[in-house]
């Protein structure tokens, strides 16, 4: 029996943590929130880390920011190799010091 009252004076101890912390309440109006929703989330998790705040962007978000992503890091690569490109080019005009002395 004492450890039935051990295990409920910690469990007590957490909730009144809880409470005093507000994770109850947040959780309490996340929860409200959905439940008052008209159209159902697909995904009730991804619904409740949103409104917690602790999502990111949204999952189509992602997926748009991932495809540019690689889109830019294409051009950034393009650009580099062109870059390398002009420089071998400039560097065939530029007259060098030893040339320059002859003239």
């Amino acid at each position: 029996m004492a450890h039935y009252r051990a295990a409920e004076s910690k469990r007590e101890q957490f909730r009144r943590y809880l409470e005093k912390s507000g994770v109850l309440d947040t959780i309490t109006s996340v929860l409200v929130a959905l439940y008052e929703e008209t159209d159902k989330p697909n995904n009730a998790l991804d619904f409740i880390k949103v409104h917690l705040g602790g999502a990111g962007p949204e999952p189509a978000d992602t997926d748009t920011l991932r495809m540019e992503l690689a889109d830019l890091q294409q051009k950034c690569n393009l650009l580099m190799e062109e870059n390398k490109e002009l420089r071998n080019r400039l560097m065939q005009y530029e007259a060098s010091p030893e040339e320059g002395a002859a003239e």
